[in-house]
């Protein structure tokens, strides 16, 4: 018969973690959570903290003045923000990217439509676009109706329709929503001509060339669920959603405010209506030539061009300034850099400014 050991097995001491080649996690140093602020809070938080400490060492009452209005002013836009931020959590929630795939995997002339479309009417902004993007080219999907999303997607989604309607009026918002759409088509046709003819071989960095073996289509994604409050996960998502649109847009948007304060103290009336006033054959071209070097973002540029437009600019003229602005934005433009070389970057910017010319233009000839 087996006989059973009974002897107490020694006492093993644990090994350390460095044995298994792990090592501890440092703290964070003060400087470390002083840089997680900085970084945090981003450059409209420390413009705004810039300005308005310029302000109150030169002019104090100014400072009181620029702070008031900011407040009162996003007092006034606050519901329409909440309305905004609501819908696009929703959608990003509900999977609605899925449509956006979609879009892609149709022939070139009705992918290039329907990728316009969802261009302007999708949630995702200039940064959340980049990995679906990315996943697209990488999948092997034409250029053409990439670039057409590309350009309508940052002049036009949920948040700045709503937003546009109530600082600038329904008939802006809309005029801009179609010159999204037109500006759109118009990069990915002229963009399917180039490809047809070989010139836009070679135009996209390794992060986003064709995988070898892709077949043009995107990879399956997971369905659309609009009731998406019955699922804990898409909750979760609504709700970092939220909180996230909610923070980006309350920072750009107060500091768009206060620099529209600072415009209306201390630019004079006659400089806008001489330089970029109805009479001044030139106010179109010179509002775009500025808007696209100005990298302002699409939500900031809302009250400034409000601004613009009281001191004596033309609609149109504000049309055009916030179209080339909205494409070639911070955002914008680094989300196309990260992803395409110099030719392709180029062909996009100059799109941004021609298409916002002619969609200005246009416009301007009907009013």
């Amino acid at each position: 018969m087996a006989t059973i050991d009974t002897t107490p097995e020694p006492d093993i001491e644990p090994v350390p973690a460095s044995c298994y080649g792990a090592t501890a996690v440092p703290r964070a140093t003060l400087a470390d959570r002083s840089r997680a602020v900085a970084r945090a809070a981003g450059a409209p938080v420390w413009g705004m903290a810039a300005i308005l400490a310029l302000l109150a060492l030169t002019t104090e009452s100014q400072a009181m003045a620029s702070a008031a209005f900011t407040i009162e002013a996003f007092i006034n836009i606050l519901p329409f923000i909440l309305a905004s931020v609501a819908i696009a959590a929703g959608l990003t929630a509900a999977g609605a990217n899925n449509m956006v795939a979609t879009a892609f995997t149709a022939r070139p002339v009705t992918a290039i439509v329907t990728a316009s479309l969802f261009g302007a009417l999708s949630p995702f902004c200039s940064c959340g676009v980049v990995p679906l993007v990315a996943s697209l080219l990488v999948a092997g999907v034409p250029i053409a109706p990439v670039l057409a999303f590309c350009i309508a997607s940052p002049i036009m989604d949920p948040e700045m329709l709503i937003l546009t309607a109530a600082g600038l009026g329904l008939e802006f918002a809309m005029v801009k929503t179609i010159a999204a759409v037109g500006m759109g088509m118009f990069a990915g046709f002229l963009a399917l001509a180039l490809s047809r003819a070989g010139l836009l071989s070679n135009v996209l960095k390794p992060i986003a060339t064709p995988s070898c073996g892709a077949g043009g289509a995107p990879h399956r994604a997971k369905p659309t669920v609009w009731r998406f409050w019955r699922q804990v996960d898409r909750r979760a998502t609504f709700r970092e959603a939220a909180l996230g649109n909610f923070i980006f847009l309350g920072r750009w948007l107060m500091f768009a405010f206060l620099l529209e304060s600072l415009m209306l103290a201390y630019v004079p009336d006659t400089l806008v209506a001489t330089w970029l006033g109805s009479g001044n054959d030139w106010a179109l071209p010179l509002a775009v030539a500025v808007g696209v070097p100005a990298y302002l973002n699409g939500y900031a540029a809302i009250p400034l061009v409000g601004g613009m437009i009281e001191l004596g600019m033309s609609p149109a003229t504000g049309m055009g300034f916030m179209l080339a602005g909205s494409v070639t934005s911070i955002p914008a433009a680094i989300a196309i850099w990260s992803l395409a070389r110099m030719r392709l970057f180029a062909l996009y910017v100059a799109v941004g400014g021609i298409g916002a010319l002619m969609a200005a233009a246009s416009w301007q000839a009907v009013l």
